[in-house]
This record gives structure tokens, sequence and C-alpha cells, in this order.
């Protein structure tokens, strides 16, 4: 079995958070979702856990922090080509994020756009050529 990742994040309006997320192309796994939590599959190993503030202070000590005002991670998501990351960066605003709060990356080899979900958690999205990739970096 691979490894799998669950990326816990609080949002103050869970259905709106949950069709943000269901507009970027996850999948609701009502099994473990509820009034409190949506669990959003991304990918066969990656899951966004939503959770309601009041949830989401159940499982940490430390305050809940304003993601619209300081970033205290970057979640970084590749795609099969670069046209899925334009895709999803469209989704994104489309569904009420905010596109390119980084200006767009074009190395040739890796192409990269970032936005931010509604609670102002950042997304880089990514496509890259790992054999381009490689080769850049024995240089």
């Amino acid at each position: 079995m691979s490894s799998m990742l669950f990326l816990n994040l609080p949002v103050r309006d869970l259905p709106a958070a949950t069709r943000f997320y269901e507009a970027l192309g996850c999948q609701k796994n009502d099994q473990f979702s509820d009034h409190r939590a949506s669990s959003m599959v991304w990918s066969e190993t990656v899951t966004f856990q939503l959770l309601t503030h009041e949830y989401f202070a159940t499982f940490s000590p430390k305050p809940i922090a304003d993601a619209r005002d300081r970033c205290g991670m970057l979640v970084a998501l590749s795609c099969d080509s670069r046209s899925a990351v334009d895709s999803l960066a469209q989704a994104a605003a489309h569904a009420g994020g905010t596109p390119d709060v980084r200006e767009v990356s074009d190395g040739g080899w890796m192409y990269t756009r970032v936005f931010e979900d509604p609670d102002g958690h950042v997304f880089e999205i990514l496509w890259m050529d790992l054999k381009q990739a490689q080769e850049a970096m024995k240089k």
C-alpha cells in the first residue's frame, strides 16, 4: 500500500469550502464527512480534510492561524500537463479562490501557478518534465 497524505485544513464555511474543493476535482468521501468535516479526495494518495474551526481546534493545542494573513505552509500539487495546471488555476478562480498570488513561473521544464483557497491556504500547482528536470539539475 502506498503512503497516503491527509492534509487537515481549518475552514470558516464548511459548505462553501466543500464546493470549492469539488470545483477543483475532489470527490467528497461521505464515510468520513459530517457537519464538522468534509473528506475531499484529490487522488488515491491525497485527501484534504476540511474541518470547521471548532473541530480543528480539538486536534491542536495551538491557536488557528489566519491563512489570509500568514503562510504556515505551501501545498504543492503536481499535474499531468501544463494545460492541466491552467485548468486547475481557472477552476480555483471560478470557485472563489484567488488565482496567481505569485507570478506564473515557466522554466521550460517546469511550469507553476499559485492560488489561494477561500480561507487563504496557498497551493502551488505544477507540471514538470522529469527527464529535463534531471538534466537541468546536473548542470
